[in-house]
């Protein structure tokens, strides 16, 4: 048994280096040279996964859908009988919305088994198709090596006859094809494994009550605080507390003495509203103390869900916020959401006219993560305001706090690598428990490679914050969610929309910002 890796276990090492073995095959001087080539290729590996076992799999999720269903049906009976308003659960929420929530649980629960089955049996599909492709390739080497017979000796290698010559420009040329397959094979199995993460993590993501694991909540208070969305918006594209915050919470919650937990549940229970439940506990995922938490809950208690969807979550996601519009005269998407506050915008500089792109994306991330530094903006000291001018000025004063300590450019202007790493590390990071890293993206493979961690980084509720590049300058950006192939960005010249996979991949990030700036280059991922 081997403790030690091969450079050929990483696909993108087989790809390079089968594409380079293509071209070599072509291009080989000699049959001897010409057969250890074919040799070459041959050790490659292919590519791996059992089609069976992942059918399997697949046919075990898909038996569990009409568990599923029945258990659906007895929340629905349930749910029509009409419920009393009786309260439930240590942190006091309605019955009847406990039911609802139910029902909404289990119907996810069975949206989650009947995706995860399609993916995997995709998968499987894929994986199947990827092997066959690669034998069908290396049959080809060994018809050709065949064809060759034995390697020659040495005089032999020093003269080749004109038919000598044919044999082999001709076993090269059908070597060489059969290397595309191979490469052609591990390339397909590589994009279906990454989807199929991709969709796995989401569907992992969205089983979010099991996220809480703490014991010192009900499965009521767990059930209710995973499926509280923003007031008047789809609840699944803006639940309040993100699979990374429900973890948080609930480890944080099991390490609060037994007075803080004790206080932690009083508050709880004593708000008027899930909104206002649910951002408590996204502020213990924050990182904030009880006693932080209890001077929170005085400013925003008795305040209506609208307001609180103001105040403190900036980004709303609509419905029909990725129907694709087309582009406008400057490259960039026509369906764009704008991220505002008493229409204010979430504007670098106020009004787009300073360049603290990075600053000001890192700003907007840290009031997304916690609810108390959105509340100092918007609502300022008091937490009662409701001042666009105000807010404007508050706004801006973090952003060059920021710039600032990210030792970012004269006049407002440019951030280096450096300052923006350790900005988002101590804005961002400080709340979420993570350390950003850079990573450069040279090309469209390096791209591709980094999706699956921007996917799930995203999923769990991180911020990733993205570079772009153009003829003309560069400018930063963040990728704040994910749905199916398309990636929601953050423009911090005050706007959402969403782009492609592909997009993110092929140089098209133009559609976020405009076609000066196509190329995304390095991303920061939360580790």
């Amino acid at each position: 048994m081997s403790f030690f890796s091969s450079p050929l276990d990483s696909p993108s090492f087989r790809l390079a280096w089968l594409a380079g073995l293509s071209k070599k095959i072509l291009n080989a001087g000699s049959k001897n040279e010409l057969l250890d080539l074919i040799d070459d290729a041959l050790s490659v590996p292919g590519p791996g996964g059992d089609q069976a076992v992942l059918e399997g799999l697949a046919s075990l999720y898909r038996g569990q859908v009409d568990q599923v269903g029945s258990v659906f049906d007895q929340v629905d009976r349930v749910g029509r009988k009409g419920l009393p308003e009786v309260w439930v659960g240590d942190t006091s929420v309605l019955a009847s919305d406990v039911v609802n929530a139910a029902g909404r649980s289990v119907t996810q629960m069975g949206e989650a088994f009947q995706g995860g089955a399609t993916v995997l049996l995709t998968l499987a599909d894929a994986i199947g198709a990827a092997q066959r492709k690669d034998e069908q390739g290396r049959g080809q080497l060994l018809e050709q090596k065949k064809t060759l017979g034995g390697k020659d000796g040495f005089f032999d290698d020093l003269h080749e006859n004109d038919e000598e010559e044919w044999d082999r420009k001709n076993a090269a040329h059908f070597g060489s094809y059969a290397v595309d397959l191979m490469h052609d094979a591990v390339s397909e199995a590589q994009e279906a494994t990454r989807v199929a993460a991709r969709d796995l993590n989401k569907w992992a993501a969205e089983a979010r009550a099991g996220k809480m694991e703490t014991s010192e909540l009900t499965a009521v208070d767990k059930l209710m605080l995973a499926d509280t969305g923003v007031a008047g918006a789809d609840t699944e594209l803006n639940e309040i507390l993100t699979a990374g915050d429900l973890a948080r919470a609930s480890t944080r919650m099991d390490l609060l003495s037994l007075d803080d937990e004790t206080a932690m549940e009083r508050m709880l229970a004593k708000s008027d509203s899930p909104q206002e439940r649910a951002y408590l506990m996204k502020a213990l995922a924050a990182g904030h103390s009880v006693t932080e938490i209890g001077e929170f809950q005085n400013k925003i208690h008795g305040k209506d869900p609208d307001w609180l969807r103001r105040h403190l979550t900036p980004v709303v996601t609509a419905a029909d916020s990725m129907n694709d519009e087309g582009l406008g005269s400057d490259g960039s998407n026509n369906n764009k959401d704008y991220v505002t506050f008493d229409g204010q915008r979430w504007v670098q500089g106020g009004d787009g006219s300073e360049g603290t792109c990075v600053a000001s994306s890192t700003v907007t991330s840290r009031a997304m993560v916690d609810p108390l530094y959105a509340l100092d903006l918007t609502g300022g000291p008091d937490g009662q305001q409701d001042d666009p001018e105000a807010f404007k000025q508050r706004l801006v004063a973090e952003q060059h706090r920021l710039h600032t300590e990210g030792d970012g450019g004269k006049n407002w202007g440019g951030m280096g690598p450096e300052g923006q790493e350790r900005i988002n590390d101590s804005a961002v990071g400080g709340a979420t428990g993570s350390d950003y890293e850079r990573q450069d993206l040279n090309s469209a493979d390096d791209r591709r490679a980094v999706l699956t961690e921007v996917e799930k980084s995203v999923a769990q509720g991180r911020p990733v914050p993205v570079d772009v590049s153009g003829k003309e300058g560069a400018h930063a950006m963040t990728i704040i969610a994910q749905e199916g192939d398309m990636l929601q960005v953050y423009n911090p010249w005050g706007s959402t929309t969403w782009v492609s996979e592909d997009d993110f991949i092929n140089g098209h990030m133009g559609k976020a910002s405009n076609s000066d700036l196509p190329n995304a280059y390095s991303v920061y991922l939360p580790r």
